[in-house]
Parts: structure tokens; C-alpha cells; sequence
């Protein structure tokens, strides 16, 4: 009967004839032992056999061990692991050959090959061999992934592996550990195997062997235990300075529990050295991951052998690493080892030398890495090894995207700076509760100093530290130190305002409200504990203020800067705490205080806050005080239209507007919230404007405003009313009417030739928005076919071209050029993109026929940046869905382009100018023709031939002035088309200059030149690759490739910048796979005897053909094979 493997000296033999025929004949030799030989009677069926696995219950180990073999253990129930391997061990002190053929049997199983060996052999097999004729398994593809299958039978593949090692160690502790054979020749095999090719060889094997250190470190700490008991039991022994056989004895047990704590480490140093050293920059981010998490183990459960800068630098080196799981395994080990404090002496070479890196890490690309680093940095000033000078970076992100980063530097910031838990010259008393929250917020407020100039920075400060920050929920505190009752901390004016915007974002915070805008714009949905919770608090926060509300609106009332957060506390309290109480009063004197804040502050946020604070207390109040807040309201409605009486009085009086202005903003304010009474008001709104035509802009814009804002309200009114009378339908038409004429009147002035009668920025792109909103509310499908038909209304061209005329004058205008002494607080209303969004609003909901308007809002694509761009492509997405000629669209958007290049060229002499038209017309082709990428080139064939014809069409009307249309516009979506459309429309361009004479004018006919040359060049290249295609066809798996370039949005464009790292990753991963083979050349002791010279021949030869085909592609030729 044949042996499984080759006898040593035929292995010698076959080794001496070459490393590829020793491969080969190896192979060979195998595959005849296999067929030959085969598995024992009791491997027969490799399939897991669960069933036989779980014997029932009285069923005795014998009979189960019996029936059991090892793989069938790992892949089936894991509970019975110890109790088998217990069985085994007994097997291998009686005959250690067979029960170690059939453990090796199970090694190799489980790293997938199905290779047995016999007992009897076993000292006649090499190494070397039996991992060649392994490796050569997994070429021939005789291998199975039991680590990666998603089937259910291996789901435990990996714990039941994990354990079966941890088992076998733990039993064989007392005997076959230090026999020397066992575990040696386990070893052999597992390190071997962790540094071939196959990828699940080095996965199972570096499992295994990782594993193996770790259950040695297990036996050592418990022999290492076991040595001090030991050596005090001698101490003792010795201190009697008496000889006898039990000193004799313990010496002896001392010794030999010495001896076999070094015998552990030293398996420990061969595994590292064999095998770590080479997987910890395995190409598999996997297998380094593995790798990292276990040295982080090794370190942190046996120091006194592992602690020390020879292993610790794999940690260091790690934080590197391009994967982001291997950087973050390396971050987490190193966080639990400095949580030890009796490391930490022992690392400060360590920290010294990647402290920098650490804080790097804090701003990783990878969110949990980030995060994972930031706690590491925490660790590291908790025992003191970095200056607080190294932290600057890390607080600007306090103001990051992610909110998992701002959280984590929070809790450093509250820790560091406000606890001081790091400082050690802090004294362990905590003092009083109230005396610490006075602490804590004032050096909160230390912080918040830094933004002061920037409100919303300070609310993303306080949004990242306060779930950490206790202070910040003690509400009675904060209002202490507001109203100045007995303070520790003084506070100016600064530290005042930034108080109360704590103390109204904490409130927001408090009752569930985000104070940060999310990512996602998702709605928030809370559990019934978390509404119970926010409610409790919103409880607690209407407690603290009953009484201090009123206190605190008199002290700042006149603080612009403090009064709108203040204000606008009560929208979070519960109202119904004030009638419980008894202290309706304090309502009625803070609603009292509101209307004096309204009618005191002129500002957008003062106004804004005050509108919100009373018109929630006239919907959440209830019953007496529901009635005084609906009275309060009423006051300040009458009250505001008095004044705005008075105030038109002054003005035609000959008095300045400044009155008036204030009060039309208040109007304004009041009216985004509700509708207000201002009918006998109306009349003299229009006959300021009419009558005072050189009024301040800001007064004119409040005009208008008001009086839209009416006419919306009074037009809601009547489509929410039953019935109707037709003295108001009148009424609100001749609103509507004034209003619209007004609006003309500044359109008719935006286009007159006096340039002093040019409107300003803001007062434009109000009118703009002003007519769309208008439009809009009464386009004529919003009452066709109902009885208020009569209130629809549709723009005439000459109106429209008008508006868009005014809204491209706006566009032009960058956002950095601004008026002069203009209140920035609209700016964000008035800026282009809010001219933008109207415009394409009247299109997208067809108040207006889209055939004019669409082209040329498209037309502006990419002339006005980022913002611009995002609202033109959400406006082609909304055309496309709805089924719109977008071919025409397109077409007419890029000959309004060419035009505009056109007129330039005419009028100007800069070529920079003349250039950079052209190459926005370019620019736009090529974003429009980006739209028809990937399957839609084929859905949308028809309409780019449509765009691609007519477009010639339109460069030949006017040849050869309009020629450059072909290679600006046209030639972008001809690349779109496939080849033999390509052919048809370089004949058919062909075919129109056969009886012209383009040698008259040369310079004019050159477009034609070089939109035909690149037709052809376009035809030729296809063609290429179609030949090469239907020419080389290779088997199997295509050939990876080595750059494979991002995929872009849009072609001839450059790729962004996450497209670029794509590309540039693929590269390096690349580039590392060949560094990774070269230096498992050098580190692996079996790879060259793997790699054949007839391997080589056949790669060098696939090379070859793969150049020679590049070659044949690129020159347009087909090759023939």
C-alpha cells in the first residue's frame, strides 16, 4: 500500500530536478496517494455530520469520541469541545502517532484541503512537502473557505476553531505541552501554511497560531502564579534552615515551573517571529486586523514578556496603516494599555515617538477611527504625556461634520477643561453641588469667549459637551448667576450673552429639540422613556423660571443681543404649570414683557423670537390665561397699526423713514405667523410707494413685502371660505392688480437705459422672488374650471423676458460685491441663489411656459458656482421626470449659450473673455450630455441623435460664422453615440460641404475641420476595439487591472477628488499586492519552491501578448491571432 506522501528521499530526488518539476511531480505523487490510499474507513463522508455529533443524553464520551471526528467538532457543536479534546489528549499519551496524523488531518481541513496522513509516516514527512502539495490543492482549486461561507453548518466555524486550540492547550498543560513533538510540529504546520499564497491558508493558519499565544500566555500566567507560590513556600522553607526532601522538592518544582515558562515563551517567540511578523502586513486588511488586536491581547494580559518597545512598535507602525479597521484595532489596543496605569512608565519611549501620530488619528478620514483616537488623546492627557499646546487642532473640531467626532471631543473638552479630571493639582474634594456647577459654567464661559463673534458656533460647542456636562441642566444655577445672586464668578457682557444662548440651547436640548442642524434631515423619533423624560424636564425648566422669568426679561430687555434667546424660552415651557401654581400673574407680566420687547427692538431675531413666544402662548395656554394671551395679541396688532399710521403720517410730512421702517419690519414679522388686520392700511402702503419714488431701499422692500404678504393671506381667506361675496373677490383682484403694477414699475426701471435708475441689489432680487411667489399663488391651472377662474393669471412675454433680464443681471453679481450700508440681516433672502430657486420654481411648477424660461435658466448651468449648478440639475431632474422635450430644452439652453459667446466675440477684445465664454459653452455640453451616461445612452439614444442633428442643423444655417457651435456644443454628445450613428453623422456632415469651398475662409471652416478629424478619430477608435474585443478573447476571469481610473460623473471632465482617491487607492492596493509577493519572497521559507520557472515563462509570456494587444488598441488595428 502506497504512503500518503513521499518518502524523504524521494523528496530529495524529486528536488534535485528542478523547482518545477519537483512542484509538478509532488503534485502528482499526492493526487496517486490520494486515489490510492484515500482517508481512513472513518473519513469516508467529509460532510459534516452534525447529527452523529450530539449523542443523547447517558451516551458515554467513549462512544461519542468513537463516532466523532475533529472537523466534524469544529463545524458542528462547540459545546462539546472540551470533553472531546479531553478524549484526545488521553488518546495521544497512549499512541501519539495516530492522534497526531489526526490532528494535523484536522488542521489541514480547516484551512479547506481534504489531505490525510497516516501515523506510521509521520516521521518520514517533511514539512515543506506536505505544504507544497497543500498549496498546489488550492491551485488545482480543490479548496473550500469554511471561515468565509455564509452557509449555516459554519457559522461557529470560527469560535469552534478558536476553542478547540484553547482547549487542546489548557488540557495538555500537564503533559504533551512539553513534550517537544506536539505542539512543535503544529507549529511547523501552522507557520508554513500562514506564508503561502492561498488567502484562506494564511487566514485559517494565522487564526490558529495567533490563538496558540494566546492560550500559552493563559498557561504561563497560571504557572507564573504558580512559581511566586512556589518561591515563597521556599523562602519559608529556607528560613527554618532545615534540609529535607521538602526543600529538595520545591527547588525541584521551582525549577521546573521555570523551565516550562520559558519553554511557553519561547513557542510564543517562534510563533511571533514565524508568523506575526510576516502577517502583520499581509495584503489581507483581515488578517492584519487579526494580527494587531492580538498583539494588543498579548501585551495587555502578559506584560512582563510582551511589554516592551520590540513588540510595542508593530502598534505604532500600524497607525498607518491604509485600512481603516487595522488603524482603529492598533488605537483600541493602545487605548487599553495606557488605561493601566503600571504601563504606563514602560511606554514613554513609546509615546514619545507616536504621540504625534495619535493625535493625527483624532481627524481620520474614518469616522470610528476618529473617534476611537480621540479617547486614545484622552488617555494620554489623563496621565500627563502630551502638552495641552498639542491640542489646538483637535478643538476645531468641535465644529466638524460628523457628529460622532464633535460628541467625542466634547467629552475631551468637558473632561480636560471644564472637570480638569486630568489636572492633577485638583484636590479629590468635589465640594457643594450648586458651588461645582458655578465652576463647571464658568469655564464654559472661559470657552465660549473664543466665539463670540459667532453665535452659531458657540450652539455646536454647547451641543457637543452638553450631554456631558451636568452643570448645563442645572437651571437654578444659571439663573443665579444671571440675576447676579451671589456670585463666584463676575460676569461682563460677553459672558452674560453667551449664558443665555446656554441656557436657551440646554432648554432646546433639554425637551428634545436639535440645536445643530442633522446631516440627514431626518425627522427625530423618540421612545415613550424619552418623551416621559423630555417632558420631566420640561417641567423642571417651567419650575425654575416661574418665578426668575419676569426678573430676568427686565434685566435684559434692553439687550438686543440677549432678548431673542430669552424671549423665546417659553415656547419650551409648560404653560399649565403657571394655573397649577397659582401664578398666573407671572404669566401676564411676562406676556406684558414680550410686547414691550416687540415694540422696543427692531431686529429680525428680536421680532422673530417675540412673534414665536406669543403665538404659542395664545395656542398652549389654556382658559383664563388662553384669553389674556389672545387679548395681548390683539393689543400688539392694534398697537403696531397705530404706530404704522403715524409713522406714514411723518413720512408725507416731510419726517425721515426710520419710523416707518421699523414698524413695516414688525408688520412683516407678524405676518409670516399670522394674518393681520391691515385692509385701511393697504391704500396707504401704495400711495407711499407711488407718491415717494426715492425712498430707501430696505423701506421699499418692507412695502412690497407687507403688501404680498396680504394679498397671500386674504387669497388663503377666500379658497378656505364656503362662500364667497363679490365685493372681496373685487377687492383682493384689485390688490392683486396694484401689486403687479407695482412690481412692473421696477422691472420697467431695472431695464432702463438711465443707469441711475438702476435698482440695488437687494430691492431686485426681492422684486424677483416677490413676482414668482405671486405667479405662482395664482397661476391660472391653481382656478381653472371653479368660480374663482377669474383669479388666475399668466405673465405675457414681454413681462417675463423682462424678469429674467432683472434675474441675469443678479447672477452676474457675485456673492462678495454687496451694497454698502445695507442691513445684512435678509442677506441669505437676497442673494442669487435665492433668484435662482424662484426662477426655476415658476418652471418646475409650470406657472409659466417652459419653453422660453427653461433654456436659459439651463443655459447658466455652470457660470455661477456650486450652489447654482446643484438648483439647475435638481430643476433638469424634476423636467425629466416629468416627460418634457428635454432634447429641445438642451438644444435651446446651449444656443442661448453659444450666443452669448457669440456677442462677446463680437464686442470685446480680451481674449480671456472670448476664451472663457467659449469654454463655458463647452463646459455646459458637457455637463448636459453627462446626464445620458451608462444604461441611459441606450434608453436615451433617440434624443441625443435628436440634439446631435438639429445641432448641426443650427451651425449650418449661418456656416461658417456659427461652425463653432459643432465643436463647443455638439461634439460633447456625439461621444455619447455608438459607433455606426458616429459614421451616418460624419457622412452626413461630409455631405454638406461637397460643393463649398472651405479653402476661401480657412480659419472659419477649422471647426468643421476638427469636429470631422474627431468624428473619425472617434470611428477609428471603436472600431479598434471592437476588433480587439471579437479577436482576444481570454477564458475565465478577466485579467485585474493594474489603474483603473474613478468613475467620473461626467466625461472630459476631471474626475473629483473622491473619484481620484478611488483611483489612486486601487493603485496603491496594487502596488502593495506586488510589494506584498516580493516580500513574502524574501520572508516565507517555502515561496521559492513554489514559484516555478515554468510559471514565470507563463507570465512573462502573458505580459507580452498583453503589450501587443495595447499596442494593436491603440493604433486602431485589429489584431489577428
Amino acid at each position: 500500500m502506497s504512503q500518503p506522501m513521499a518518502p524523504e528521499t524521494a523528496v530529495r530526488g524529486l528536488k534535485r530536478k528542478g523547482h518545477g518539476a519537483g512542484v509538478e511531480d509532488h503534485g502528482q505523487t499526492s493526487d496517486a496517494s490520494d486515489k490510492s490510499l484515500g482517508p481512513p474507513d472513518d473519513f469516508e463522508d467529509v460532510r459534516p455530520k452534525t447529527k452523529r455529533s450530539r449523542a443523547p443524553e447517558g451516551t458515554s464520551g467513549s462512544v461519542q469520541r468513537s463516532q466523532l471526528r475533529l472537523m466534524e467538532l469544529i463545524k458542528g457543536n462547540g459545546k462539546i469541545i472540551p470533553q472531546v479534546v479531553k478524549l484526545w489528549v488521553e488518546q495521544y499519551e497512549k499512541d501519539a502517532k495516530p492522534a497526531m496524523a489526526e490532528l494535523l488531518t484536522m488542521l489541514f481541513e480547516a484551512c479547506g484541503a481534504k489531505y490525510y496522513i497516516r501515523g506510521e509516516s509521520l516521521d518520514e514527512i517533511d514539512v515543506d512537502d506536505v505544504v507544497i502539495a497543500l498549496v498546489n490543492l488550492a491551485r488545482r482549486g480543490e479548496v473550500e473557505d469554511y471561515q468565509s461561507s455564509k452557509k449555516k453548518e459554519f457559522k461557529n466555524f470560527k469560535d469552534n476553531l478558536i476553542s478547540f486550540w484553547d482547549n487542546l492547550v489548557i488540557e495538555c498543560q500537564n503533559g504533551p505541552l512539553f513534550d517537544k513533538v506536539l505542539f512543535d510540529k503544529c507549529m511547523d504546520y501552522i507557520i508554513a501554511l500562514s506564508c503561502t499564497p492561498p488567502r484562506v491558508y494564511r487566514q485559517v493558519a494565522s487564526l490558529m497560531g495567533l490563538q496558540l499565544v494566546t492560550s500559552f500566555i493563559s498557561v504561563a500566567k497560571m504557572l507564573g502564579a504558580q512559581r511566586e507560590t512556589t518561591q515563597r513556600q521556599l523562602n519559608a522553607e529556607k528560613k527554618k534552615r532545615v534540609e529535607g526532601p521538602r526543600l529538595e522538592s520545591l527547588n525541584k518544582r521551582l525549577s521546573m515551573t521555570h523551565k516550562n515558562i520559558t519553554d511557553l515563551e519561547d513557542m510564543m517567540r517562534k510563533i511571533f517571529t514565524g508568523l506575526f511578523v510576516h502577517r502583520y502586513r499581509d495584503i489581507d486588511p483581515n488578517i492584519r486586523m487579526a494580527c494587531i488586536q492580538s498583539l494588543g491581547v498579548w501585551i495587555l494580559s502578559y506584560p512582563s514578556f510582551f511589554l516592551q518597545d520590540l513588540y510595542l512598535k508593530y502598534l505604532g507602525w500600524t497607525l498607518n496603516d491604509k485600512s481603516a479597521s487595522v488603524r482603529k484595532a492598533s488605537v483600541l489596543a493602545l487605548q487599553n494599555l495606557y488605561e493601566v496605569d503600571d504601563n504606563v512608565p514602560t511606554l514613554g519611549l513609546f509615546t514619545e515617538r507616536f504621540s504625534n501620530r495619535m493625535i493625527e488619528l483624532a481627524d481620520d478620514i474614518d469616522v470610528s477611527v476618529a473617534v476611537c483616537a480621540i479617547g486614545l488623546v484622552k488617555q494620554l492627557l489623563r496621565h500627563q504625556l502630551i502638552p495641552d499646546d498639542d491640542l489646538g487642532p483637535l478643538y476645531d473640531l468641535l465644529i466638524d461634520d460628523p457628529p460622532e467626532i464633535r460628541r467625542a471631543i466634547g467629552e475631551l473638552v468637558f473632561d480636560h477643561l471644564i472637570a480638569q479630571k486630568f489636572n492633577s493639582t485638583q484636590s479629590g474634594s468635589k465640594g457643594i453641588e450648586s458651588e461645582s456647577s458655578e465652576v463647571h459654567l464658568g469655564r464654559m464661559l472661559q470657552i465660549l469667549r473664543e466665539f463670540s463673534a459667532d453665535p452659531i458656533l458657540s450652539i455646536y460647542v454647547i451641543d457637543d459637551v452638553w450631554e456631558y456636562m451636568k452643570a448645563m441642566k442645572d437651571w437654578k444655577c444659571i439663573i443665579s448667576m444671571l440675576l447676579d445672586e451671589n456670585p463666584l464668578i463676575e460676569l461682563n457682557d460677553d459672558d452674560g450673552t453667551n449664558l443665555i444662548r446656554l441656557l436657551f440651547a440646554s432648554v432646546r436640548k433639554a425637551v428634545g429639540e436639535r440645536i445643530v442642524p442633522a446631516s440627514n434631515n431626518r425627522k427625530q423619533y423618540y421612545n415613550k422613556a424619552q418623551k416621559e423624560m423630555f417632558e420631566n424636564n420640561r417641567r423642571e425648566i417651567t419650575l425654575a423660571m416661574l418665578k426668575n422669568y419676569p426678573l430676568l426679561l427686565r434685566k435684559f430687555m434692553a439687550d438686543k443681543a440677549k432678548v431673542p434667546s430669552l424671549v423665546e424660552i417659553i415656547a419650551y415651557m409648560n404653560l399649565e404649570i403657571y394655573s397649577l401654581k397659582r401664578q398666573e400673574q407671572n404669566f401676564k407680566t411676562v406676556l406684558q414683557l414680550i410686547k414691550d420687547a416687540f415694540f422696543k427692538h427692531g431686529e429680525k431675531e428680536a421680532l422673530r423670537s417675540c412673534v414665536k413666544a406669543v403665538m404659542f402662548c395664545s395656542s398652549d395656554s389654556q382658559g383664563e390665561l388662553q384669553d389674556f394671551a389672545h387679548n395681548k395679541l390683539k393689543d400688539i396688532e392694534d398697537e403696531l397699526i397705530a404706530k404704522l399710521k403715524s409713522a406714514l403720517k411723518a413720512v408725507v410730512g416731510g419726517d425721515d423713514e426710520y419710523s416707518l421702517l421699523v414698524n413695516l419690519k414688525r408688520l412683516y414679522e407678524l405676518q409670516l405667523s399670522k394674518a393681520v388686520p391691515i385692509e385701511s392700511l393697504y391704500e396707504d402702503l401704495v400711495m407711499i410707494l407711488r407718491g415717494f419714488r426715492n425712498m430707501d431701499d430696505e423701506v421699499v422692500i418692507f412695502l412690497l413685502l407687507n403688501m404680498y404678504l396680504h394679498v397671500a393671506w386674504s387669497l388663503h381667506s377666500i379658497v378656505n371660505s364656503e362662500t364667497v361675496s363679490g365685493a372681496y373677490l373685487s377687492s383682493l383682484l384689485l390688490k392683486r392688480n396694484t401689486l403687479f403694477e407695482e412690481l412692473e414699475y421696477f422691472l420697467n426701471t431695472a431695464s432702463g437705459v438711465n443707469e441711475e435708475s438702476k435698482l440695488g441689489n437687494q430691492l431686485a432680487c426681492r422684486v424677483c422672488v416677490i413676482l414668482v411667489d405671486m405667479w405662482c399663488l395664482f397661476r391660472m391651472t391653481n382656478f381653472s374650471s371653479t368660480k374663482l377662474e377669474k383669479l388666475g393669471y399668466c405673465p405675457d412675454a414681454s413681462v417675463l423676458q423682462k424678469f429674467w433680464k432683472l434675474c441675469e443681471q443678479q447672477l452676474n453679481i457675485s456673492d462678495e460685491t454687496e451694497d454698502e450700508d445695507v442691513n445684512k440681516e435678509y442677506a441669505e433672502e437676497t442673494n442669487r441663489d435665492a433668484v435662482m430657486i424662484a426662477a426655476s420654481k415658476l418652471v418646475a411648477t409650470d406657472t409659466v411656459p417652459k419653453e422660453y424660461l427653461g433654456p436659459e435658466i439651463i443655459s447658466h448651468f455652470v457660470m455661477h458656482g456650486t450652489n447654482v449648478a446643484e438648483i439647475v440639475k435638481h430643476l433638469i431632474t424634476v423636467l425629466k421626470k416629468k416627460e418634457d422635450d428635454i432634447p429641445a430644452i438642451f438644444l435651446e439652453a446651449m444656443k442661448k449659450a453659444y450666443n452669448r459667446y457669440a456677442m462677446e466675440l463680437s464686442r470685446s477684445v480680451d481674449k480671456s473673455l472670448t476664451n472663457k465664454s467659449f469654454e463655458e459653452c463647452k463646459d455646459l455640453a458637457i455637463r448636459l450630455s453627462g446626464i445620458f451616461i451608462g444604461a441611459a445612452r441606450n434608453k436615451h439614444k433617440s434624443d441625443i441623435l435628436k440634439i446631435v442633428k438639429e445641432g448641426i442643423e443650427y451651425a449650418f444655417e449661418d456656416a461658417p460664422k456659427q461652425l463653432p457651435f459643432l465643436e463647443s456644443a455638439v461634439l460633447q454628445f456625439v461621444s455619447k453615440l455608438p459607433t455606426p450613428d458616429v459614421l451616418d453623422i460624419l457622412k452626413d456632415v461630409q455631405k454638406r460641404t461637397e460643393n463649398v469651398n472651405t479653402d476661401e475662409d480657412p480659419s472659419g471652416w477649422r471647426p468643421y475641420s476638427l469636429f470631422v478629424e474627431s468624428l473619425r478619430e472617434k470611428y477609428a477608435k471603436n472600431e479598434g476595439i471592437i476588433d480587439e474585443k471579437e479577436t482576444v478573447k481570454r477564458r475565465g476571469r478577466p485579467r485585474k487591472r493594474q489603474n483603473i481610473e474613478g468613475k467620473r460623473l461626467f466625461e472630459e471632465h476631471s474626475s473629483s477628488e473622491e473619484e481620484d482617491s478611488i483611483s489612486a487607492s486601487d493603485q496603491e492596493v496594487a502596488q502593495e499586492e506586488e510589494k506584498q509577493d516580493d516580500d513574502e519572497e524574501e520572508d516565507a521559507p517555502l515561496i521559492h519552491t513554489l514559484r516555478s520557472s515554468a510559471k514565470l515563462r507563463h507570465l512573462r509570456i502573458s505580459r507580452e501578448e498583453k503589450r501587443v494587444q495595447t499596442n494593436s488598441g491603440t493604433s486602431g488595428r485589429a489584431t489577428d491571432n
